[in-house]
């Protein structure tokens, strides 16, 4: 028996849509405003969440992504009386099951609705990446990245092309590597072409190489980048900075899978399988004549994207700690700990560079503090730090200022105060940083102090605060 929520501010559709799904044998609840929804959808255990997009306190479209981050990732069907199509594509986008527009008949639901709670039925435990799956530096285990290591698994299994969509800096590389590493080409090479470095004038030379004496300088023959993705991989980095005529190019050889190094009467034949990567959207530049849309639906066969760092805290910690040791054991440092406000600090920026950005803030606070044995935030580079100061000025601000108070709550009954919320995540926080120190150190109090700055009282007096025992870490 699944659970469905209902968000939807009209309350006769929602009581409509209460008795469809419990003569389905569900169980439905409905919630009139997006924070109560928000609030159900946390505290819930819900498998499929019907939401409306004009809300008295927003539009639905934009919490789609909270919905979808909650522990059981329900899937979001959206029931609109203002279907746009922008709308439409941006809740398909953010992950959405389906749209639907009102007026709208059981009938027209009942569909959608069956096929979304035949779904859940089929997931009979969480996605789960394999143990052998070789992930090179790609750390974290949080519901999105999860989701795309299992899309990393899937693409790994086939020859199909893939494009791998994400910000500068969330790893798209190491992605594309995951594939190649974990397919059955693996033994084979892992060749990179970084399109935005693609000479016009020497292309052709350098992706299908040519024969001694083709043009000056041509001494020797040469081979060329797609001869050696020969039954290997061939990625394209940056795909969206190819020209025109470098895309009619790769077309061709996209289709027949053949080339002509320059001055050569031969064509040769080369089986790689092609990866593609782009911060950009290509969609958006087929719509204004700068990408060939025969081209993209090649190099889309199947489509990865890598959430941006923002929308992935939990993996933070994890990053910091993966990419920390390797920084210490590089430059011959001794391991350091972290103060729980270094972590807090991290935690609370939005990283516009993604992991890159928070990979070298880490080393930049290792280098700070070289001989000191914690982290805090003043190790930090100076803009983040700025960030988190002016946050926390503004936060402030906005809650002397808030105005009428009663009728805020009247509105928003059930939506936490900020210094509540922010007690509640740091007690969370804390208790799972002391659970994976003991981890680390196998309950080694005297490292455990030596790591973390605390004295051995103040430690053990927060261990028996988190209920976390030093006990049993070694077996």
């Amino acid at each position: 028996m699944s659970n469905v929520l209902i968000v939807d501010d009209d309350e006769s559709m929602c009581q409509m849509l209460v008795d469809l799904v419990e003569s389905l044998e569900h169980n439905a609840v409905y919630a009139l405003t997006l924070t109560d929804g928000i609030r159900k959808a946390r505290h819930g255990n819900f498998d499929i969440v019907l939401l409306d997009v004009n809300m008295p306190d927003g539009s639905g479209l934009k919490i789609i992504d909270q919905v979808r981050e909650v522990a059981t990732a329900p899937e979001v069907i959206i029931i609109t009386g203002a279907g746009d199509a922008d709308g439409a594509e941006l809740a398909i986008r953010n992950g959405a099951w389906d749209y639907l527009q009102k007026p709208i008949s059981l009938k027209k639901i009942l569909l959608p609705l069956k096929r979304a709670l035949q779904y859940r039925d089929s997931l009979e435990q969480p996605l789960k990446v394999p143990i052998l799956f070789k992930r090179e530096e790609i750390v974290g285990d949080s519901p999105k990245m999860t989701t795309c290591l299992q899309d990393v698994v899937n693409a790994a299994s086939t020859s199909a092309s893939v494009l791998i969509t994400g910000e500068t800096g969330t790893g798209k590389e190491l992605i594309s590597r995951a594939i190649h590493e974990n397919s059955a080409r693996a033994k084979n090479n892992f060749v990179v072409v970084d399109c935005a470095n693609l000479s016009e004038s020497l292309s052709a030379s350098q992706l299908f190489g040519y024969k001694k004496g083709t043009f000056t300088g041509a001494e020797t023959s040469s081979n060329g980048l797609i001869m050696y993705a020969d039954r290997g991989t061939l990625f394209l980095d940056e795909v969206a900075e190819l020209s025109l005529d470098l895309q009619k190019i790769f077309l061709r050889v996209l289709q027949e899978r053949r080339y002509r190094p320059l001055g050569s009467k031969k064509e040769f034949a080369s089986d790689f399988r092609l990866i593609s990567a782009t911060n950009k959207n290509l969609d958006h530049l087929v719509s204004k004549g700068l990408f060939r849309d025969d081209l993209l639906f090649r190099l889309r066969t199947l489509s990865i994207h890598v959430p941006p760092l923002r929308q992935r805290i939990e993996d933070i910690k994890k990053i910091i700690l993966f990419h920390g040791l390797s920084i210490f054991s590089r430059y011959g440092l001794e391991v350091k700990g972290f103060s729980p406000d270094f972590l807090e600090v991290l935690c609370s920026y939005p990283w516009p560079g993604n992991v890159r950005e928070l990979i070298n803030a880490l080393e930049f606070a290792i280098h700070k503090g070289a001989y000191e044995p914690v982290l805090y935030p003043h190790h930090l580079p100076e803009h983040i730090r700025v960030h988190q100061v002016k946050s926390s000025v503004e936060q402030r601000a906005e809650v002397e200022g808030s105005g009428d108070q009663t009728q805020h709550q009247m509105n928003f009954p059930d939506f936490p105060k900020y210094k509540k919320f922010r007690e509640a995540v740091l007690v969370k926080a804390e208790k799972e940083y002391f659970r994976d120190l003991m981890q680390l150190t196998r309950g080694d109090i005297k490292t455990a102090c030596r790591l973390t700055g605390l004295g051995r009282t103040r430690l053990y007096a927060l261990l028996k605060k988190y209920s976390v025992s030093r006990t049993g870490w070694d077996s």
